[in-house]
């Protein structure tokens, strides 16, 4: 199963072309594609029109909900900041620490357009989609 982050999706929305996007057009016609729910919490905040909000919902709605958080993710997520930040990473934001501590723990790949990931990739194992430009 594939998660796509809210770098990808607000690209998405947005119309912005990138080779992530491109990805996502394809994946979206040919695999089951899934979005987490602070992803989607994240995603659906950006929309300024109610027409564009209830539009984005209807069309992520239709895609397989995976829950980010809960206890175990919770912690595992502290480990693998901690274990970062042993190797002088500091991770900038929480979301993105449950986001990948998700994709490990149920082996999910990630699509995604923030360098905040590429220390999770490198060091902890998080198995990402390559995108071709």
């Amino acid at each position: 199963m594939i998660l796509v982050d809210s770098s990808v999706w607000i690209d998405f929305f947005n119309g912005t072309p990138t080779p992530q996007t491109n990805t996502l057009d394809t994946l979206l016609a040919s695999e089951p594609v899934a979005i987490g729910d602070l992803i989607l919490a994240e995603v659906l905040q950006g929309f300024r029109s109610e027409r564009a909000f209830n539009e984005a919902r209807r069309l992520l709605g239709a895609l397989e909900l995976v829950v980010l958080g809960g206890a175990d993710i919770a912690i595992e997520a502290a480990r693998n900041f901690r274990r970062l930040r042993a190797k002088g990473v500091t991770v900038r934001k929480t979301v993105d620490t449950f986001i990948a501590t998700r994709c490990i723990v149920s082996n999910l790949v990630l699509l995604h357009n923030d360098r905040d990931f590429d220390p999770f990739e490198r060091h902890l194992g998080l198995r990402i989609v390559d995108c071709v430009a």
